[in-house]
């Protein structure tokens, strides 16, 4: 098993938090309590940090670990980071994780905070809420900052851009957002891809679950007492296809199971293993844990193609429609509205293998509909990672936003691009902009449901009317 495997693995054997959560009123955005009486107590900063900085760490009201790290020549400002996953447990080594990787922007001068978020499993408005505490907690610790920015990573894209939708309409909390390889098509469709191959891999390989073994509607992920471990499911993954496997060692029926799952899914190899995880365990979380066992997937109507026989793939793979309620839950949690009031940047690597650089289709439409297109710039690289671009890139893009939010003057794709060679001299690792490149649609990547192409999924209107419903969404 490879090491990405493995770490995946991990990741999602993590202990899932425990939840007893009891909804009274109204549950988003989730509360953001007063964070007096958090202490942040002086720590070690990370070996690439180390005395360029003086790092904090503590837990707020809500249980959330954090991290802060002031630079020794600070430039006054503060990034607060909403990080990728989700994952099913945090401990106090998470942010501490988080601002190893994202020394870069203390390099750059800013201090930098985050939160690890208040538990495990699935919940956008409440990391939302949790990355709001940690600025607040920055600020009673150290005074407001001359700028504060949003940088969310992944799934914290989608975070950071419900932060910029809820709790930035205040006006001085934040000044500009930064989104890297964002999940911005929101929770509702975000996660289609995943729904497909969960049927698709069901279809060819039929082992999870198996013949012999109780079944379950597939939209379930697992079932709420399931025993599978993720290395379980990695192996009944190899089982079928041979992926760990050079491919003179597959079987014939392996090798075919494999090409077949990766051509109808649109995937490539060395994602289906993480994929996979996510929709079996995330599933799982997202069902069970958060929305009281209620279906918010759907794949009815969907065609299915890129196999040898379409017609039998579609006419046996499992269908199911989700259910009003649950999806209306997922997506009052996650969807957004577009409705920014402050210049938000991204930064996405067009051969992003997880999180598709359609994603950023789905959210310029978003914003385009909500009429604040003039606040989103969208930049993208020819790159291939997810996780990690260049260093001079995320060097250059908050720069280019801090400088958009001094001057007022709204940059483009290809000036940030030409910024970008001054920072390379510092980091030495690369400019890889297009600043020609404008994805397609997401339904170009994405297999579109019934009536599922038109955005935002959730308009501002629909929003402030979920709003005042007691007991709509997921708690925190």
């Amino acid at each position: 098993m490879s090491d990405a495997r493995r770490a995946a693995g991990r990741r999602v054997a993590a202990p899932m938090a425990v939840l007893v959560a009891t909804l009274a009123g109204l549950l988003g955005p989730a509360p953001v309590v007063n964070a007096a009486g958090s202490s942040a107590a002086v720590a070690p900063c990370p070996a690439n940090v180390g005395e360029k900085a003086t790092c904090y760490t503590g837990q707020d009201a809500n249980g959330a670990y954090f991290t802060m790290a002031v630079p020794k020549k600070w430039n006054g400002s503060l990034v607060v980071h909403a990080h990728g996953g989700p994952d099913f447990a945090y401990d106090s080594s998470s942010t501490d994780e988080e601002l190893e990787r994202w020394a870069v922007m203390v390099d750059e001068g800013y201090a930098w905070a985050a939160s690890s978020y208040r538990r495990g499993g699935y919940g956008v408005r409440m990391a939302a809420a949790d990355t709001e505490n940690v600025r607040q907690l920055f600020v009673e610790r150290f005074g407001k900052p001359a700028r504060t920015y949003l940088h969310g990573q992944s799934f914290g894209g989608n975070v950071a851009a419900k932060v910029a939708e809820t709790y930035a309409k205040k006006p001085g909390l934040y000044d500009g957002v930064l989104l890297t390889n964002g999940l911005l098509a929101g929770g509702s469709r975000g996660y289609d891809h995943r729904v497909d191959l969960r049927v698709v891999y069901q279809y060819y390989c039929g082992n999870l679950p198996r013949p012999t073994e109780p079944q379950y509607p597939l939209w379930q992920g697992l079932p709420a007492d399931s025993t599978l471990t993720p290395e379980d499911v990695l192996g009944r993954l190899q089982e079928c296809t041979g992926i760990d496997s050079d491919a003179a060692e597959r079987t014939e029926a392996q090798q075919r199971n494999l090409s077949e799952i990766v051509a109808v899914t649109r995937m490539s190899e060395d994602t289906l293993a993480t994929n996979l995880l996510y929709a079996t365990f995330l599933f799982q979380d997202i069902v069970f844990k958060r929305l009281d066992g209620g279906n918010p997937f759907g794949n009815r109507g969907v065609h299915y193609d890129g196999s040898r026989d379409d017609a039998a793939l579609n006419a046996g793979v499992a269908r199911f429609s989700a259910d009003r309620t649950a999806r209306r839950d997922l997506s009052y949690d996650a969807d957004l509205t577009g409705k920014i009031t402050l210049p938000v940047l991204t930064l996405h690597a067009i051969h992003d293998p997880q999180v598709y650089v359609e994603h950023e289709a789905a959210y310029r439409e978003t914003v385009r509909r909500a009429g604040r297109a003039d606040d989103l710039v969208q930049t993208f690289t020819n790159e291939s990672d997810h996780s990690e671009l260049s260093t001079a890139e995320y060097a250059n893009s908050i720069a280019a936003l801090d400088s958009w939010v001094r001057s007022g003057r709204r940059p483009t794709a290809r000036s940030i691009a030409d910024s970008c060679g001054a920072f390379d001299k510092s980091y030495g690792s690369g400019c890889f902009y297009d600043p020609g490149f404008s994805p397609e649609s997401y339904a170009s990547q994405v297999r579109p449901r019934p009536g599922g192409q038109n955005w935002p999924v959730m308009t501002a209107a629909e929003e402030a009317v979920w709003s005042r419903v007691p007991g709509i969404g997921i708690a925190p």
